[in-house]
């Protein structure tokens, strides 16, 4: 019997350079750089030198990089942010902490990132800002997003927590907007040991607002004049994010070979893929397809030893936790019919060829549960 393709397995990724991450652990605590410090310095610079901004500021989450994002452009309680629906609901949990309203709108049928024809409908006298998504690794439309908020005056937030390297028309993303918000969470293109985030932007304000709040928002004197958080990033995590950085690109070209592979050879009519065109600056976090037979398609895996998942089984504006703002199911239509369509297949630079070639041939054998 064929062993297990994981969907995900970060051991094999610790195996290899096993010696180097010990090393870079070791630094941190013969030294005593726990929290914060030279070490998150260090990152910080690394980092925004891949991003092309002139700031980073490392902090414990993706989460809570939104969070600091929203606060330091200044919204607040009353104000309204508006949303792609096809996201991991965490992107809306950065608004809903500061206080302000989330408005989520549909996503194209095609890429599945967020429509900019519905953002303009979605626009009120309360809206301050439009958060785009660069989900699974591909770019949102950038250049048609900025276009509308600069019409209406309105921040743009990038949430590039899948997105570690991606390229937007040659440009590194988390520049192309007024703040840039990464995860770090072990499964990332570029994840940590453990929890972590960081904010970029080219906005010297934004940045010491971030810095500032993350900080417990003290002044040099020691004094608080608003309420700060203790968001600091952990010097070992930093240390380790340092190291996986000098492979980012391998890895990302390893991702990009096997999502090829996936495009080239899954010929399945029943398999439905991400509108993506070569060299568009995708780096593949997820290879996600969508196939009417989801739950047997899954169960076909699974019975030829190969792992999947889904991302994402409910659109945000039909999570119960909002049902307070009266969307209905077919509101937003393009995002329903994702996440009940949708499957996501292993996807990491550490597959072997025979793995993905087990992937390729299942899909292509899938037959609807027929016969």
């Amino acid at each position: 019997m064929n062993s297990i393709v994981e969907f995900c397995n970060l051991k094999r990724q610790y195996i290899s350079r096993k010696e180097n991450f010990l090393a870079v652990i070791d630094a941190v605590c013969g030294k005593a750089a726990f929290i914060d410090g030279e070490f998150v310095k260090q990152f910080e610079s690394e980092f925004a030198a891949l991003c092309l901004t002139h700031y980073a500021s490392c902090v414990n989450s993706g989460t809570n990089a939104i969070l600091l994002a929203v606060l330091a452009l200044g919204i607040g309680a009353g104000d309204e942010v508006i949303i792609p629906a096809n996201t991991f609901v965490a992107t809306a949990w950065g608004p809903v902490y500061a206080g302000t309203k989330p408005v989520f709108v549909d996503c194209t049928s095609d890429t599945w990132q967020i429509d900019p024809d519905k953002i303009e409908q979605a626009i009120t006298e309360k809206t301050k800002a439009i958060i785009g998504v660069h989900l699974y690794g591909l770019p949102f439309n950038v250049d048609a997003v900025m276009n509308i908020a600069e019409e209406h005056n309105l921040y743009v937030i990038e949430d590039c927590a899948q997105a570690h390297g991606a390229l937007y028309k040659g440009k590194p993303v988390g520049g192309l907007c007024d703040i840039g918000c990464f995860s770090f969470y072990p499964t990332k293109n570029l994840g940590a040991f453990g929890e972590g985030g960081c904010t970029t932007t080219n906005d010297e304000f934004f940045a010491q607002q971030i810095d500032s709040l993350k900080k417990h928002a003290a002044d040099k004197n020691g004094d608080h004049d608003k309420v700060g958080f203790n968001m600091r990033m952990d010097g070992i995590q930093a240390a380790v994010l340092s190291n996986k950085l000098n492979d980012l690109e391998k890895a990302n070209t390893r991702r990009c070979e096997i999502a090829e592979r996936y495009r080239r050879e899954i010929v399945n009519p029943r398999i439905t893929l991400q509108k993506a065109a070569q060299g568009d600056g995708h780096v593949y976090h997820l290879f996600v397809i969508t196939v009417p037979e989801r739950e047997k398609f899954m169960h076909y895996l699974f019975s030829k030893n190969i792992e999947s998942a889904i991302h994402y089984p409910m659109p945000c504006h039909l999570q119960k936790v909002f049902a307070h703002l009266g969307y209905k199911p077919g509101d937003l239509p393009n995002s329903e019919y994702l996440a009940q369509h949708c499957v996501s297949l292993p996807m990491y630079p550490e597959l072997f060829d025979n793995e993905i070639d087990r992937i390729i041939n299942a899909c292509n054998s899938f037959n609807g549960g027929a016969g």
